[in-house]
């Protein structure tokens, strides 16, 4: 379910109050594959509710480039809502998630191993307020990044034949 950035504090105040333990990550989810599903399934296993923060366009193509995002915010917010392991997702388009992870204060903070606490700007935030981070492994040769290769050779092949 796609929430206001301006409700998603209220509505995580309620969900603390109702005792749920509140997982979030964050990212583009740009062209969904196994290796986000995956991903996001472990993130859930670490609460009773997941949020994700979803990149606007804008703030992908800060991130990633004038190419992409692929698919618009609002098509990526209803495929990765439509996941099972995903409760709610909330839109934000700074480059970091900071802001957002203040206003949901997650008792969990997941984000893909290739981070460390060192190299993750939030996670000063989320250790500010007791929260914990954990880092989740990436399904190797799973990528939106791949994908979109894979997809630019064999345009180029057809080109060749």
């Amino acid at each position: 379910m796609l929430i206001d950035p301006n409700d998603i504090e209220r509505l995580c105040e309620i969900l603390h109050r109702a005792g749920q333990k509140i997982v979030f990550t964050n990212g583009c989810f740009d062209i969904l594959h196994a290796g986000h599903v995956r991903y996001l399934e472990k993130a859930r296993s670490f609460g009773d509710c997941l949020v994700l923060g979803l990149n606007t366009d804008a703030s992908v193509r800060g991130n990633k480039g004038p190419a992409r995002p692929i698919n618009g915010e609002l098509d990526r917010a209803e495929v990765v809502g439509a996941l099972k392991a995903v409760d709610y997702v909330v839109l934000f388009g700074e480059k970091t998630a900071e802001t957002i992870i203040a206003k949901v204060r997650p008792d969990v903070y997941v984000k893909g191993g290739d981070y460390t606490l060192e190299t993750l700007p939030e996670a000063k935030i989320v250790q500010s307020y007791g929260g914990r981070v954990e880092f989740v492994q990436m399904v190797a040769g799973r990528s939106t990044t791949n994908g979109i290769k894979k997809i630019e050779q064999l345009q180029e092949q057809e080109g060749e034949v």
